[in-house]
């Protein structure tokens, strides 16, 4: 279970899901040509899942002495298990994702789309290890490795595909994926600076510049409100203008996104202590999920 949990095993389910339902879910029912065999996109969801893990344990290495101080229960490196060992695994899931990655760029006949797989995982060890506690960088490169997780599936499913007779129906599936995927970068980078108020003392004690630490609390609260309001109106004009024939899936966006949305922006603009950022925190990956799990009613 202590390797589960380092890793971040339920992050990565959830991660998976929505690939699988991109996959499964939306692309049959609006008919979209596709590129994998089901064994080829099992492999793109190990890939991808396998850089993940690595960026979760090396975030975790990193960040030793900011965890003590910020989550002291659930420090796994240096207690359950060694640094030694967790070098180890951030090696081997690196090399398992980059080298599934290349078979596949290869396997549809796209080797440049290998790039990528080494792109993410450089990108994650610089978050860890440079980018977390510089002013929003780190923030917003997190935030759009998340959204990446959503589109690489349409690279590598979509693109391929692409033939003079198909092209329009097969970029309007990509802009399609391309919506979840901005709304995953949006409600994640909220979540990244609540997650930031909650971790503001151990951070400060790691020497970082985090928004929270820059602007203090109340402004950044502040900040946090503007930002989840921006959202939730930007979500209701999407259903208005995108969704609105669609009668069961407006009434899902208004109960299941847009309501939860609605309740984030009035406990956030009252949020204070650090037990109600976390409680933000985790209502906004609550939304998340509410939201991926939208895909399947188009089957409806």
């Amino acid at each position: 279970m202590k390797y589960l949990n380092l890793i971040r095993y339920r992050n990565l389910l959830f991660l998976a899901l929505v690939q699988i339902l991109l996959k499964y879910s939306l692309f049959p029912k609006v008919h979209a040509e596709t590129t994998l065999t089901n064994f080829g996109f099992f492999l793109l969801v190990i890939a991808t899942l396998s850089i993940a893990a690595a960026g979760n344990i090396i975030n975790d290495i990193l960040d030793v002495e900011i965890d003590k101080i910020n989550k002291p229960k659930t420090v796994l490196i240096g207690k359950k298990i060694s640094e030694k060992t967790a070098n180890s695994l951030f090696i081997i899931l690196n090399i398992l994702g980059v080298t599934l990655g290349f078979y596949l760029a290869n396997s549809i006949g796209k080797p440049s789309f290998a790039a990528l797989f080494i792109l993410i995982s450089a990108l994650l060890y610089l978050y860890a290890a440079y980018l977390k506690g510089i002013f929003l960088i780190g923030n917003l490169l997190v935030s759009a490795l998340v959204a990446i997780s959503l589109l690489i599936v349409g690279l590598f499913e979509l693109l391929p595909a692409i033939s003079a007779e198909n092209q329009f129906a097969q970029r309007a599936v990509f802009i399609i994926v391309f919506h979840y995927a901005l709304f995953a970068f949006s409600l994640n980078f909220i979540r990244e600076i609540v997650k930031d108020l909650e971790d503001i003392n151990g951070d400060k004690n790691g020497g970082m510049n985090t928004l929270a630490i820059a602007l203090g609390r109340k402004r950044t609260m502040k900040i946090v409100f503007a930002l989840g309001a921006i959202l939730t109106l930007g979500t209701v004009f999407y259903v208005y203008e995108y969704l609105y024939q669609l009668q069961i899936i407006v009434l899902y966006f208004l109960f299941a996104i847009i309501a939860p949305m609605l309740y984030f922006c009035i406990k956030a603009w009252e949020a204070e202590t650090q037990s109600q950022f976390h409680f933000l925190s985790q209502l906004l990956k609550v939304i998340m999920f509410l939201g991926i799990c939208s895909i399947p009613i188009f089957n409806l």
